[in-house]
């Protein structure tokens, strides 16, 4: 039952997204812009929520708070490193210099993504049930965004509407190579569990905080602002809401 779980949150959290996503793109291309930052205040809200409200407390249940801190404290650094090595950022908006320059990097980083998406997936359905679908929540909201963002990336490089969903459902599939992988060695190697929790969670603050809070930096009126704050809270509210249980 936990094996089918896990299938089914990593293709709801890849696939699901890319296909969300393209659909999203048949709306008017101007509600789309005004509609995409508040996406990304509600990815950031959940990511975290996920991350400080969930993961860590349930990482902190297993392991010393100190031994937590410091696996997020490398998971952290290692996410700088990565970022400046492989180019690996993921862009919310259709104008991405990086994106746009990096080519088939794009599809290489976006599938490892998507791979340790499936992996922390597997990882947190096996510690509770709960725990899953809070992740699985924080993924899919945060992948959507992302996977918009990267489908129009494609499209401003010349490639059809068909090849560039083509190409996200190929790296999304990835997400379900990892949670399969993430389920078999995690099932032999329980002890692993808390400390892969405490580096996933590093991951979603390196992404919130570095990522999506910067995207949406910028002078903007009262409304807008008040309205991203709102959409943040509603990103917690929905991982709050989600039963915490063991």
């Amino acid at each position: 039952m936990t094996f089918l779980l896990i299938l089914a949150a990593s293709l709801a959290g890849g696939l699901g997204a890319v296909l969300l996503a393209a659909t999203v793109l048949g709306v008017n291309a101007s509600f789309l812009g005004r509609a995409l930052p508040r996406l990304v205040s509600f990815s950031t809200g959940a990511l975290l929520a996920a991350a400080l409200l969930r993961m860590l407390p349930h990482a902190a249940e297993a392991l010393p708070v100190s031994t937590v801190t410091l696996v997020v404290l490398g998971g952290l650094i290692l996410f700088f490193v990565l970022e400046k090595l492989l180019v690996w950022r993921h862009c919310h908006k259709h104008d991405c210099d990086v994106h746009a320059s990096s080519g088939p990097l794009l599809l290489v980083g976006d599938a490892f993504h998507n791979f340790v998406d499936g992996v922390v997936i597997a990882g947190a359905f096996l510690s509770s049930t709960p725990l899953g679908l809070t992740v699985a929540l924080s993924t899919i909201a945060h992948e959507v965004p992302q996977e918009l963002g990267e489908y129009m990336v494609y499209l401003h490089n010349g490639y059809t509407r068909r090849r560039a969903l083509l190409l996200n459902c190929l790296t999304s599939g990835a997400s379900v190579v990892g949670a399969v992988v993430g389920y078999v060695f995690l099932t032999q190697m329980q002890v692993a569990g808390p400390y892969l929790l405490a580096f996933a969670a590093a991951g979603f603050l390196y992404v919130a905080l570095a990522d999506l809070i910067p995207a949406q930096r910028g002078r903007m009126g009262l409304g807008l602002a008040s309205l991203d704050l709102l959409f943040l809270v509603a990103g917690i509210g929905v991982i709050a809401l989600v039963p915490h249980g063991h």
